[in-house]
């Protein structure tokens, strides 16, 4: 059984018009990469909250999976 690891981004925008994308399932700074485009397009960033997958590197992913597979 392999288990595939989903990534998405959303876009949640408030009522006021403030905008927020966040990230799931990336690890490391393939995050950022993957929404650049998006956080341009949406004007000036205000903040940013990194989630603990931003720490991760692409072995400890690798780990995690092999895991998964072995439960």
């Amino acid at each position: 059984m392999t288990t595939t690891i989903s990534k998405t981004i959303d876009i949640i925008v408030a009522p006021d018009g403030q905008a927020r994308v966040e990230t799931r399932g990336f690890v490391g700074s393939a995050c950022r990469d993957s929404s650049r485009f998006i956080e341009q397009a949406l004007g000036c960033m205000t903040g940013e909250q990194l989630t603990a997958e931003f720490y991760q590197t692409a072995a400890t992913e690798q780990q995690v999976r092999q895991v998964r597979q072995q439960e």
